[in-house]
C-alpha cells in the first residue's frame, strides 16, 4: 500500500499557476490553424477566451471547455473540489449552464492509494452535483504528477453568449472575487499558513461562480472573463486587447483575501506572478507608482477567481446587486475601460 504523503509534494506547481506564461502561450497558439471555415463556431481560439461556443440551433448553443492542473492543498476531497470549481467556471464566465462533465485523471498510482484518487474524484463530483451536473464518465492515465480536473460542457443562447472581447468605452470594471489565491497557496505550501487563512482559501476556490449565466441575459453587460492562472491584469489586458481598449485599474479598489498583505509583505509570492508580469509588463503602464507587494498581487495567479465584468456605468449597481445576492461579498468596481488614441496598443493602466 502506498504511504500517505502531501499531495502538493508531488508535484512542481499548483492550481492555475502551473499555466504556460502568457507570452509562451501567444507564440503557441499563434501557430494554431483559424478555425474560420466553420460558420457555427461562435467563438474559437482567436481571442483567448474561457471556452469554444458551437451552435447547435437558433436556440441553443454548445459551450465546450477543459481545465485541470496539480493540487494546490493536501486534502484530496478539497483538491477535487477545487479543481471541479475552476473548471465549471468557464461555462459561467461565457453566460453558460453546465449541464454534463467528464473528469481527467493523472495519478502516480504507486504513489497515491486507490482511496487518496477517489476521495479527489468524490470532492470534484460533489461540486458537479451541486451545480446540478453529473459526471458522466472521462479517462485516466498513470502520470508522474497528480493531476485532476474537467471537460465540461453547457447551454447558452446563442444571441446572449458573454465573451472577453466585447467591451466597450466608458464601461465600468467590476471584480466578484478578492486576490490572493496564489499567495495563500504558497504560504500553505510552505507551511506558513494558519488555519483563518486555509478556510479562507477554500472558501473562495470552492465558490461556483453562477452568477455568469445570470449576466447574460442583463442589460448593458458587454464582456465578461474568469481572473485565473494570468493575474487580474493578464485577464484584464485580454480584455482590453479583445475591446481595442484601454483597461484603467483603480489599484486602491481592489479586494484582497485576509491576510495576504501580510503574507506577500513577508515574501510570500508564486513563481508564476514572476512569469507573468515578465510576460506583459510592456502592455502595463502605472499612472502612479505601485507598490511591489501590490504588483505581486495583481498578477498573482488565482486559482477559481472571481468574475472580471465589463457593463453599462448605468448597470453597473444591478451588476453588483445580483453579485452580492449571490454571495460574491467582495464584488466591487474597479476600474473602467477608456478609448485609446491612434497608435496606442490596447493596455492595462494602473490608477
Amino acid at each position: 500500500m502506498p504511504e500517505k504523503v502531501r499531495l502538493t509534494s508531488l508535484a512542481h506547481g499548483g492550481g492555475c499557476g502551473c499555466k504556460i506564461a502568457p507570452a509562451v502561450l501567444r507564440d503557441i497558439m499563434s501557430r494554431m490553424p483559424q478555425a474560420a471555415a466553420f460558420p457555427n463556431l461562435l467563438v474559437g481560439t482567436e481571442t483567448s477566451d474561457d471556452a469554444a461556443v458551437w451552435r447547435l440551433n437558433d436556440e441553443q448553443a454548445l459551450v465546450a471547455t477543459t481545465d485541470f492542473f496539480m493540487p494546490v492543498v493536501d486534502d484530496p476531497f478539497d483538491f477535487g473540489r477545487i479543481a471541479a470549481t475552476n473548471a465549471l467556471s468557464d461555462v459561467y464566465a461565457m453566460g453558460g449552464q453546465p449541464i454534463l462533465a467528464l473528469a481527467v485523471v493523472g495519478m502516480p498510482v504507486g504513489k497515491l492509494s486507490p482511496d487518496t484518487i477517489g476521495r479527489i474524484l468524490a470532492g470534484g463530483a460533489s461540486v458537479c452535483a451541486a451545480a446540478g451536473v453529473p459526471v458522466a464518465g472521462g479517462h485516466t492515465i498513470d502520470s508522474a504528477e497528480p493531476i485532476y480536473g474537467l471537460v465540461a460542457l453547457g447551454l447558452v443562447h446563442p444571441g446572449k453568449v458573454l465573451t472577453n472581447r466585447g467591451g466597450r468605452e466608458g464601461d465600468t470594471l467590476i471584480l466578484t472575487k478578492a486576490l490572493g489565491v496564489g499567495v495563500l497557496s504558497a504560504a500553505f505550501k510552505q507551511d506558513r499558513l494558519e488555519q483563518g487563512g486555509y478556510d479562507t482559501l477554500i472558501s473562495t476556490t470552492t465558490q461556483l461562480n453562477v452568477l455568469g449565466r445570470e449576466l447574460s441575459g442583463m442589460a448593458g453587460v458587454h464582456a465578461v472573463t474568469d481572473v485565473t492562472g494570468f493575474g487580474l491584469i493578464g485577464h484584464a489586458l485580454e480584455m482590453a486587447q479583445g475591446a481595442q481598449l484601454l483597461a484603467d485599474i483603480e489599484v486602491g479598489a481592489v479586494p484582497f483575501l485576509p491576510g495576504v498583505e501580510r503574507l506577500v509583505r513577508s515574501g510570500v509570492r508564486t513563481g508564476a506572478s514572476t512569469r507573468n508580469w515578465e510576460s506583459y509588463q510592456d502592455l502595463v503602464q502605472e499612472l502612479s507608482p505601485v507598490p511591489h507587494w501590490k504588483r505581486d498581487l495583481l498578477t498573482d495567479p488565482q486559482t477559481s477567481g472571481g468574475l472580471l465584468i465589463a457593463c453599462a456605468p448605468d448597470a453597473a449597481g444591478s451588476v453588483l446587486d445580483a453579485a452580492h445576492a449571490r454571495g460574491f461579498g467582495a464584488a466591487t468596481a474597479i476600474g473602467r475601460l477608456a478609448g485609446r488614441s491612434m497608435g496606442i496598443r490596447p493596455r492595462v493602466r494602473l490608477l
